[in-house]
Formats: C-alpha cells, sequence, structure tokens
C-alpha cells in the first residue's frame, strides 16, 4: 500500500475508533505498540518502521496531532483529502 487510508469504527453512530493505515508493504504486521498523546497507538513492523496508528479517542485527536506523530517516525504529513473523514465523524 503506497498511500494512507483512515478506517473509523463506529458505536451507536458515534465515532469509537479511528485507525490511519501508513505506507506498509504487503504482509507488514505490527509487531510493536507505542503510545502517543492524545489518545494514540502506533503500530511498529519489525524494523521498527510505523505502519499505523490508532486513535482510541478520536473526538480529542486533530490532524496537528497526527502530523506530529507522524513527523516523529519520519513519515510524510497527511493531507486535507486524508483528514476529510476525521472532520465528518
Amino acid at each position: 500500500m503506497k498511500q494512507c487510508y483512515l478506517e473509523i469504527t463506529y458505536r451507536r453512530g458515534r465515532p469509537l475508533a479511528e485507525y490511519l493505515y501508513l505506507p506498509r508493504r504487503p504482509g507488514d504486521k505490527s509487531v510493536r505498540i507505542a503510545k502517543a498523546e492524545p489518545g494514540m497507538m502506533i503500530d511498529f513492523e519489525e524494523t521498527g518502521k510505523a505502519i499505523g496508528i490508532e486513535m482510541t479517542l478520536p473526538t480529542l485527536v486533530t490532524a496537528a496531532d497526527i502530523n506530529c506523530v507522524l513527523s516523529n517516525f519520519g513519515v510524510s504529513a497527511i493531507t486535507g483529502e486524508d483528514v476529510i473523514p476525521l472532520q465528518v465523524a
């Protein structure tokens, strides 16, 4: 997968969790998780590359928060197109 994409899980019509899939190779699996604030968990594959961000408090996480985490791990910032689902949720 070459592009980021966002998946949102709802419960009773409200966002419960969001997961931002980061660019990865086929077969990459999470082997380590690190916490980030506010309410984010970053998944890493075996070589240490970030492959996804779970947002456990989706109503508190902003695009700026996500981009701050991404920049810490050397991943390109998300764009306006990427965050459209965040704005709708």
